[in-house]
Formats: C-alpha cells, sequence, structure tokens
C-alpha cells in the first residue's frame, strides 16, 4: 500500500513539471501549444518547396514523408536535449525535496511526448488531406512511439549524468545531432545511396523509427522482422544501458550538485 502510495506521488510530481515545462515553454508566446502544431507543418512546406523537385518522383507523398521523418526526430531531439539538462536546472529542488532524482528526465522526455502528440493531430489531418485512408498497420505507431521514447529516456538519463560533470557536452552533442539529422534520411530516399552508405543508414536507430513509422502511417505497410527487431532491441538496450550509469552516478551527481 505504501508503495502504490508512493507511486502515485511521483505520478503527480511528474505531471506537475510537465505542466510547469510547457508553461514555462509557452509563457511568453501568444500561439502557445499552436506552435508545437505550426513549427513542422511550416518547416515541412519549406523543405517540401525545396526538394519536391528532388524527389518527387521517386518518394510518393513527399511532403507526408517529410513530416513523418521531421515529427519522429524533433521529438528524439527535444527529449533528449532538455533531458540532459534536468537535474542540473532542478539542483534546488533535488537537494530540498527527497524525490528520486530520475523523475527529472522523465518529466522532460514526457513533455517531448505531450508536444509531439499535439502535432500528431495536424498530422492525422494532413494524411487525411492527402487521400490517405485509415489502414490497419497504423495501429503499431504508438508501439513506435514507446520504442522512440524508451530509447530517447535512455539517451536522457547518460546525457543528464553527463552533463553535471562535463557541460560541454550540450555543445557537443547539438554538433553530433546535425551529423545524425543527415544519416537518418530525414528528406532523402536511402534507396539512392550506394549499398554501403544505406547499409550504414539502416542500423541508424533514429532511421529505423522514422521508416517504420512511414511505412505504418503512409504505405499501409507492416515493418519487417528485422525492422521489429532493431526497434526493440536498440529501445530496450538504450534505456538499460541509461538507467543503469545513471542510478551508479547518483551519488557523485548530488556530491556534485
Amino acid at each position: 500500500m505504501k508503495r502504490s502510495a508512493q507511486i502515485g506521488q511521483y505520478v503527480f510530481v511528474i505531471r506537475q513539471l510537465v505542466a510547469r515545462e510547457i508553461k514555462r515553454k509557452y509563457s511568453r508566446s501568444y500561439l502557445g501549444i499552436l506552435w508545437s502544431v505550426l513549427n513542422p507543418l511550416l518547416n515541412m512546406v519549406v523543405l517540401s518547396f525545396i526538394f519536391t523537385k528532388m524527389f518527387s518522383r521517386s518518394i510518393e507523398n513527399y511532403p507526408l514523408y517529410l513530416l513523418t521523418g521531421q515529427m519522429i526526430w524533433q521529438l528524439f531531439t527535444g527529449a533528449t536535449s532538455s533531458a540532459m539538462t534536468a537535474v542540473v536546472d532542478n539542483r534546488v529542488m533535488l537537494t530540498r525535496v527527497k524525490f528520486p532524482m530520475a523523475i527529472f528526465p522523465v518529466a522532460r522526455v514526457y513533455t517531448a511526448l505531450v508536444n509531439y502528440l499535439y502535432t500528431f493531430v495536424a498530422y492525422a489531418v494532413m494524411l487525411l488531406a492527402f487521400g490517405i485512408r485509415p489502414e490497419p498497420t497504423m495501429v503499431i505507431a504508438p508501439l513506435i512511439l514507446l520504442c522512440v521514447t524508451a530509447f530517447s529516456l535512455g539517451m536522457g538519463y547518460l546525457l543528464s549524468a553527463a552533463y553535471v560533470f562535463f557541460a560541454d557536452i550540450k555543445y557537443l552533442y547539438s554538433v553530433l545531432l546535425s551529423l545524425w539529422m543527415y544519416c537518418s534520411a530525414i528528406f532523402y530516399p536511402v534507396e539512392q545511396l550506394p549499398d554501403v552508405i544505406g547499409r550504414i543508414i539502416e542500423a541508424n536507430p533514429a532511421y529505423n523509427y522514422i521508416a517504420c513509422m512511414r511505412n505504418a502511417m503512409i504505405y499501409a505497410v507492416w515493418p519487417s522482422g528485422a525492422q521489429w527487431a532493431r526497434m526493440l532491441l536498440w529501445a530496450a538496450g538504450m534505456y538499460a544501458l541509461g538507467s543503469l550509469v545513471f542510478k551508479s552516478c547518483q551519488n557523485r551527481i548530488m556530491q556534485t550538485l
């Protein structure tokens, strides 16, 4: 009974932290949460205008192809980048209140997921606008999002622990993300690349999540067994590694803070 009460308390704290993060993010914005919807749509319009002539013949429904990749990528980058500073940003609360330290990265990742879900409403409208009908494959979208979230949380644990001891990791990670984005086939087809490079990109976890979401939502194609294996192994492996490292560093983190 005591354990369930603690869990309920922690869930309440996470919800409050998420609400605080969302209010803080849009506190000085007139459109507020609408920016979560407008931002990927505006990016899609701009990038589609630039790349449509290059890839429209080889990629069916290219604007949706681009938007799907952008949304998954922004979920991943938003979750990991914000989780990186979660512990340091909340060091005052950590030193005054006895909460599990892991709550703070979880809240940041959950905030990114909530923002994604707001965007998904506009995404559903875009699917209808492009004549994409509901298909059975769409039911696996929550499972793909669960894998992305677990992978992002594991990365977030690693980054948040590293940031306490080495603040420059924030700048190094931004450079890594720039390189990672171009290796995730967000706006180009992997099929047009040489075989060796294509296989390297297919091993990229971000690309796997993006490709499976595209196939499920746009092309009504189920992920292959190899794709399922890669998605699940990357998600479970990164979450396990991140949790282990974060828990082992908690005492040192408290001493450093």
